[in-house]
């Protein structure tokens, strides 16, 4: 069991994108571990200006929050897009596909949500245009 508090800077948090070809589209720094979280998820991702990472994906079990924190941008929920911008809060339920685009000054996000081993599905080439 983790100590009562646990303190990390994000960007001491590895970068995961190059792990899966996305360097050049993105960062995404998965905290939960850094942070001693047993339940909770949490994740800074970074998308270049006007880039789009090449995936969505969606969870059966675990609904997300995602906040702007810099930026704006359009994300793809299931078949509905929406445009978001700086401190924008964007709750998704289990079960929606959703994927994200940056605009001009890119766009830096929060995701966090429960934690639930395997509840994720990864859908390539899912946002075409």
């Amino acid at each position: 069991m983790p100590g009562p508090f646990t303190l990390k800077n994000l960007d001491d948090v590895p970068d995961s994108a190059p792990d899966f070809g996305l360097g050049d589209v993105q960062e995404a720094r998965f905290a939960a571990g850094a942070l001693d979280a047993v339940d909770t998820g949490f994740m800074l991702q970074r998308i270049r200006p006007n880039a789009r990472p090449p995936m969505g994906h969606r969870h059966e079990a675990a609904e997300e929050v995602y906040l702007v924190l810099r930026g704006s941008g359009r994300v793809k929920l299931d078949d509905e897009i929406v445009d978001l911008r700086a401190l924008d809060a964007l709750r998704v339920s289990p079960g929606v596909t959703r994927a994200f685009e940056a605009g001009e000054e890119g766009l830096d996000l929060l995701a966090f949500g429960p934690r639930h081993e395997g509840d994720g599905e990864l859908l390539q080439n899912w946002w075409s245009d």
